[in-house]
């Protein structure tokens, strides 16, 4: 197994090393304090969370009632609303962390991570540190890194470029004509905040996508699936969403928002594409507001772009809303449970665990929930293992 560079100092921990100091991270590291076993979180940022704290624009809320995007161990400020917004679920996650005294190691970046076979422990390399557990938990998730498609000429176009990740409000786009490359849940709510501040988007729409109420009659949409799902089959509680959400927003194929053939939940498990939870988008597509493009852009000029039927549009700025994807591939050396792009192999609910200590938390493509799941077991198979060996971590100090 090859050294790390530039070593200068390292670090046996006496429980698993976490990578990640997000809200996967966090609840790992919960839990187990719970049950008296230490860990050590590495972060690459320099706070909590830092998804959310950085590279998410202001408006965002929690798509889901809070009550389904709780923490394992301890719940949301009872004032808190249904829907909190980006501050407030920092707030959470900062409190989190203080409750449950998890000071993470910040400005920790991970170069590498590998087990030894010979000594039994995972060896993790930063950028001035060399740390060794018995566990490693992958913690970094789904969305550790900006998707930045490469579109023809977009280098020579003399406007604004901006990811979702860099996007905070429409306040610098304000009167301007915006592409918003994608339809997902970011790309529908960048496109409404745009509209707060009276510029145009024009949202690319290349591929058929599920858009569902945030609520129907009364009640959220989520808890309505989650309790159809304890008492029917997922296709019939599919075919009961889309009926109900038909009758709440109409027929979206005519918007030029095609439906995948595959139900949405269904999708959502086999694929990991969430449905969009319209948050006030659709009235505004109905209206004109927000301009559907249903052709994939085939180049970007000086000052808009064309599509593939041909007609070119001039634009202002362009707003990527292309979504996030794993880096583990980058770091994890040595080990196949992860596929190319990243995720475990085996599918949820058996891919949280893998082999020589390795575990997973935040790869389920089911959000919070399935957060709290993983870290839960995760922490009880830890425990059965657990034999503490010389108490508390120590640092030792070693030359280059």
């Amino acid at each position: 197994m090859g050294s790390c560079e530039k070593e200068n100092i390292f670090m046996k921990s006496a429980g698993p090393i976490i990578v990640g100091a997000g809200p996967s991270g966090i609840a790992v590291a919960a839990c187990l304090k719970e049950n008296g076993i230490p860990s050590l979180v590495l972060e690459r940022s320099d706070c909590i969370a830092s998804l959310w704290q950085y590279k998410t624009y202001d408006r965002l809320k929690l798509h889901l009632p809070k009550q389904f995007c709780e923490l394992p161990l301890f719940g949301y400020p009872k004032n808190f609303p249904k829907y909190p917004s980006k501050k407030q679920f920092v707030s959470y996650m900062e409190a989190y962390a203080s409750h449950f005294e998890i000071k993470p190691k910040f400005n920790q970046s991970v170069s590498s991570a590998e087990f030894d076979s010979e000594s039994r422990v995972w060896r993790v390399c930063t950028q001035d540190s060399v740390y060794e557990s018995r566990w490693l938990v992958v913690a970094t998730g789904e969305n550790a890194e900006a998707v930045v498609p490469e579109i023809q000429g977009i280098e020579r176009f003399e406007g604004v470029v901006r990811h979702t990740s860099e996007y905070k409000s429409g306040c610098e786009f304000r009167e301007q004509r915006v592409l918003v490359v994608g339809c997902g849940n970011s790309g529908m709510e960048v496109s409404l905040d745009l509209c707060s501040y009276n510029a145009s988007p024009f949202m690319v729409v290349r591929n058929s996508v599920h858009v569902l109420p945030r609520e129907m009659f009364g009640l959220t949409t989520f808890g309505i699936a989650m309790a159809l799902l304890k008492w029917l089959p997922l296709r019939v509680v599919d075919r009961l969403i889309l009926f109900m959400a038909n009758l709440t927003l109409g027929n979206t194929d005519k918007l030029g928002l095609r439906r995948p053939k595959t139900g949405p939940l269904e999708l959502k498990n086999a694929t990991g594409k969430t449905p969009v939870l319209d948050t006030g988008a659709l009235s505004l597509i109905k209206s004109g507001s927000i301009k559907v493009v249903e052709q994939g852009v085939r180049e970007v000029t000086r000052n808009g772009a064309k599509f593939m039927d041909g007609q070119e549009i001039a634009f202002d700025s362009i707003v990527l809303a292309t979504g996030y994807k794993s880096n583990v591939p980058f770091w994890l050396k040595g080990s196949d449970f992860f596929t190319d792009d990243g995720m475990p192999k085996t599918p949820f609910p058996h891919g949280w665990k893998g082999e020589n200590g390795l575990y997973t938390v935040g790869f389920t493509r089911r959000g919070l929930l399935g957060t709290t799941c993983d870290a839960l077991k995760i922490a009880k198979e830890v425990t059965r293992q657990w034999r503490p060996v010389n108490g508390d971590s120590k640092l030792e100090f070693r030359s280059k």
